[in-house]
């Protein structure tokens, strides 16, 4: 796991108040509350989610009834999203969402409960494979937004401020997969950018910082940034899955 900062004593507060609800609501059915994502980094930044897994022996909704205006204000006051995993659904959830829990495997903090993901392993076929299902659909997504909304400035901004996390942690992953793990997702897309060819590494690197804190770009900056991530997307897709990706993006 990568190395954590503090969390937001804001943010601690409200996690230590919420899981203390679910603790209350579910009972012995809640085995574990873990913090994944940036959040568990400590790097949380205001446009971000807060994302938690409570994992349970079984999910009853009378149990979740008493949970749900804790969730709500939780989710109103600091954008907590939650994920309610079975145990049983580890394997197969891990193996169908393998980008998602190798980000997890990377970047998460135990609040409650023994760590479930100590011990696991992804298989590296089902990260590359997810990895390259993902790239698909952010290229697809990408060009299909660029072509429709080119000429409004703020609707690209929204465009790259959604595709700049999955990009992050594909990028993570390749490192991975390559055996070079970067210390952070944020890392892994410098170090990816630089090897790409990329001729604006650290000016990408600064648009997609201030798209993801404040999701607002300096005039003439998402176009740019968008056509850099649409072709980025496309170096990642061919490394990753040695096949041919489409250029064309300057």
């Amino acid at each position: 796991m990568i190395q954590k900062a503090p969390l937001a004593p804001e943010i601690a507060q409200g996690l230590d108040e919420f899981v203390a609800v679910a603790r209350e609501s579910f009972g012995d059915d809640l085995i574990s509350a873990v913090l994944f994502g940036s959040a568990a980094e400590g790097r949380l930044r205001s446009s971000s989610d807060v994302n938690l897994i409570l994992l349970l022996k079984r999910f009853e909704t009378k149990r979740a009834d008493m949970v749900r205006d804790a969730f709500r204000a939780a989710h109103a006051a600091m954008r907590l999203d939650v994920m309610f995993l079975l145990e049983s659904e580890i394997g197969p959830v891990m193996d169908a969402f393998a980008l998602k829990f190798s980000d997890i495997l990377m970047r998460r903090r135990v609040l409650l409960g023994p760590d479930p993901f100590a011990d696991l392993v992804i298989p590296p076929e089902s990260v590359r494979q997810r990895t390259i299902q993902v790239l698909l659909n952010l290229m697809l997504r990408m060009r299909e937004r660029y072509a429709l909304v080119s000429l409004r400035e703020e609707q690209l901004v929204l465009v790259a401020a959604d595709v700049a996390a999955p990009l992050r942690v594909c990028a993570a992953s390749i490192l991975s997969l390559e055996g070079r793990p970067a210390a952070s997702p944020r890392e892994a897309l410098a170090l990816l950018l630089t090897e790409s060819g990329e001729p604006r590494v650290d000016e990408v690197i600064r648009l997609i910082d201030a798209v993801r804190r404040k999701k607002t770009l300096p005039p003439g900056a998402a176009a740019l940034l968008i056509r850099s991530l649409m072709g980025f997307a496309a170096f990642m897709y061919q490394r990753v899955s040695g096949g041919k990706a489409g250029g064309g993006h300057g």
